[in-house]
């Protein structure tokens, strides 16, 4: 419940917001990892390892917005899902903090076999 007005103006609110913080027209999945307890946030962590920028095959972790993995033109689900991991293992190594994927993984990447 609330008055069109402020609903409207609460949505502009929001959608500049994510402009200024999140990559725009990029292919990204979305936020990547969970925030975990305790205070900082996923992006604060993988920004704190170092992982800004990051790049495997044609997979990128944003510059504007490091919780966000971009396949910049043509990457695979190996290098996306690689990346990520390496993600993982750096804030673990650099923080002690085990990351959660936020994405829901779903398939075999390629060049992995069934087991």
């Amino acid at each position: 419940p609330g008055e069109i007005a402020d609903i409207s103006r609460r949505l502009t609110e929001i959608r500049n917001a994510r402009r200024m913080n999140q990559p725009q027209r990029a292919s990204t999945g979305g936020s990547t990892f969970t925030n975990p307890p305790g205070g900082k946030k996923a992006w604060q962590l993988i920004d704190e390892a170092g992982c800004r920028g990051l790049r495997r095959g044609d997979a990128v972790v944003s510059e504007k917005h490091c919780n966000f993995l971009i396949n910049t033109y043509n990457a695979t689900a190996a290098d996306l899902e690689g990346l990520g991991e390496e993600v993982r293992q750096r804030v673990a190594a650099a923080t002690g903090v085990d990351l959660e994927w936020e994405i829901h993984r779903i398939g075999v990447a390629a060049g992995e076999g069934k087991s």
